[in-house]
């Protein structure tokens, strides 16, 4: 009897610690908010929340409005998105939005917070004042971006001081950021890559509509800003002898001569699309013929495994980040030599062979190291245990 009443207490135990979790409040801030209509963040916000959703968890993520602007909650796959204030100003539109959402979460119901973005941390102690634990997604070394001013690159070296600082605990998404934390601050960050999705798409409606044709193109995928390397990539690409296009997939809200330039350098074979999202970013995926990952600066980047997922052979700008995510799975350029992505470029796109042997392996490691329901799990197990 008296095992049996041990065997009881414990049952108990397990299932009180199952729905007391499973009331969790979940806020998560520091993105533009969801549906994914940007970069990174987005889709990974929409992807992590859509999930805990999905498993029981109550979740809000916070979006942007401007000052003045009425923008009521709304709800997206069960996901709260609260609007609140900002300016929409390059320099202050991230920053002031953290702001007014932490100010707002002394008036909401939270449990855990998961802020994006080291950018955000100088206004993470309001979630400690307020009594949450705050975890903090700092993103990649975010101040070596040509983007940014001696201010900007100031601000972003603040973020990281604030993030180990204010974090409850420090999340980064490659262990070439941890290994950064580790060293500088003598942090101890935790691992949680991003994950990908493939969603393959049998028609070609956006092909026609540019005048491409599956398994026929080159493709590119990123803000359009100075180091994610679209000029270089351009550059290689006009030294390469095919009739095979390049489609140059993404912009920049904040980089109107930076993408004008790229305009220039263009021939007569490079078809820009714009932002692309939802379907008609899975059907350029799903039939392109080779992917291009110039990224110099940032952790994971989650087009680079979106690629991976749907079986590219990948050519990726050789940084450590690069290096880690793609690992055995493709081929690299050294840093920022564009001939030499020229010739990798000129090698592949018709040897079948090869792109057949990449894009599997690509596809295999992506299944391994970054499916979003392992990715959601870290978090789930993180959140519970900073809560408890």
């Amino acid at each position: 009897m008296k095992c049996k009443s041990m065997w009881e207490e414990d049952l108990l135990l397990i299932f009180v610690s199952f729905m007391s979790s499973k009331s969790l409040h979940i806020s998560l801030l520091g993105t533009r908010g969801i549906p994914a209509r940007y970069g990174g963040f987005e889709t990974f916000a929409e992807e992590l929340s859509t999930l805990l959703v999905s498993r029981g968890y109550k979740v809000t993520v916070y979006a942007r409005r401007s000052f003045g602007e009425q923008k009521s909650d709304e709800e997206y796959r069960g996901v709260t998105v609260r609007y609140t204030p900002t300016i929409m100003q390059k320099y202050l539109e991230t920053p002031l939005h953290a702001l007014t959402s932490f100010l707002d979460l002394f008036r909401r119901r939270c449990d855990v917070v998961l802020l994006c973005n080291a950018a955000n941390s100088p206004f993470a102690w309001l979630g400690r004042l307020r009594g949450l634990p705050v975890l903090i997604n700092v993103d990649g070394i975010e101040r070596k971006r040509a983007k940014w001013n001696a201010v900007g690159r100031m601000w972003y070296r603040l973020g990281e001081l604030c993030s180990v600082l204010f974090a409850t605990k420090v999340i980064a998404d490659a262990q070439v950021i941890a290994d950064y934390y580790r060293k500088r601050f003598k942090a101890a960050p935790v691992v949680i890559t991003y994950g990908a999705r493939a969603v393959q798409h049998e028609k070609t409606s956006l092909l026609s509509e540019l005048g491409l044709s599956p398994q026929k193109y080159i493709l590119y995928v990123s803000r359009l800003e100075p180091e994610n390397n679209a000029l270089g990539v351009i550059q290689a690409y006009r030294k390469v002898k095919t009739d095979y296009p390049l489609v140059i997939v993404g912009d920049a809200p904040y980089a109107k001569e930076y993408i004008e330039s790229l305009h220039a350098a263009a021939d007569d074979r490079v078809v820009f699309t714009g932002y692309q999202f939802g379907e008609a970013y899975q059907e350029l995926q799903s039939h392109a013929r080779l992917y291009i990952q110039a990224t110099e600066v940032g952790g994971t980047h989650p087009a680079l495994i979106e690629s991976m997922a749907y079986g590219h052979c990948i050519i990726a700008n050789g940084t450590p980040e690069n290096r880690e995510v793609l690992s055995y799975a493709g081929t690299f350029y050294d840093v920022n030599d564009f001939d030499e992505l020229a010739r990798k470029m000129q090698e592949l796109i018709d040897d079948e062979e090869a792109l057949k042997r990449f894009g599997s392996l690509a596809k295999e490691r992506a299944s391994e190291s970054y499916e979003w329901g392992k990715i959601a799990d870290q978090y789930e197990e993180l959140f519970i245990s900073v809560s408890s």
